[in-house]
């Protein structure tokens, strides 16, 4: 008998499904290509980052709730963000310490999430994809994904296989963009400047594309571009990885 299908549930993250549902679907063919069962439950909510950040509580707990009981019954659950991934792998059994059954269910969630790109290399085997993408790109590591989530490597093992694309590091990748979900709110000077650096960086590799596996970031970084006039595309890893660079424009840029 032949083994069955993981059976996996793609958490969409609330920045795909407001501004880039394209990185959604480009998920899903990936995993799919991969030989897995996607579903994508339709109770599914915002991971409660925004309000773990902002140091409520109560509101993170509720809405970790409705993600532990949405999300229970998966092999997997995946997101494409290591931000999304991050709180629910790092940070959801936290919440929930003073509770022992919830705190077994988050705990158990966590462990079966993950971001998307490493789940694929890591969980899956997965060493190249069947795609093209003629340009010359470079890539940003996001810092929850980086640091929670020890995402480094992965995306760059599979963008060695993408045909036409030479890839260029971008000195400091591993230097925040100045993002942080509620960090540009709270401290937006600092924040700008952050990003201002980030951005001279990504023009001087003299790339025309640059990736990230977040779109947190790749939104701010994009316009950060546009607003200085730098003609780079800029792309979620997915969609260059999942061929789908024609169905959407690009965040910012020209392509």
């Amino acid at each position: 008998m032949a083994p069955s299908k993981p059976r996996v549930a793609l958490f969409v993250t609330c920045l795909v499904d407001l501004f880039r549902p394209t990185v959604g679907f480009a998920a899903v063919k990936l995993l799919e290509d991969a030989g897995c069962v996607v579903e994508v439950p339709e109770a599914q909510t915002c991971c409660g980052q925004p309000a773990y950040n902002s140091g409520d509580k109560s509101d993170t707990k509720a809405i970790a709730r409705g993600v532990i009981e949405a999300f229970e019954g998966y092999d997997y659950v995946v997101a494409p963000s290591g931000s999304c991934a991050g709180m629910i792998h790092e940070h959801y059994a936290r919440l929930f310490e003073d509770e022992p059954e919830m705190f077994q269910r988050a705990q158990h969630l966590g462990n079966r999430t993950h971001e998307l790109i490493s789940f694929l290399v890591d969980v899956l085997g997965v060493t190249q994809v069947q795609a093209a993408y003629a340009g010359n790109a470079t890539y940003h590591d996001s810092c929850s994904g980086l640091r929670e989530l020890g995402v480094k490597q992965q995306p760059r093992t599979l963008l060695k296989s993408v045909a036409g694309l030479s890839l260029t590091e971008l000195p400091g990748a591993e230097t925040c963009c100045g993002f942080g979900g509620t960090f540009c709110i709270k401290y937006p000077d600092i924040s700008n400047r952050m990003v201002g650096d980030k951005a001279a960086d990504i023009v001087a590799t003299g790339a025309d594309t640059l990736l990230a596996g977040d779109m947190g970031c790749l939104m701010n970084m994009a316009g950060k571009l546009s607003r200085e006039g730098h003609k780079v595309a800029v792309r979620h890893v997915a969609e260059v990885l999942a061929g789908f660079t024609d169905e959407a424009a690009p965040i910012c840029g020209p392509r």
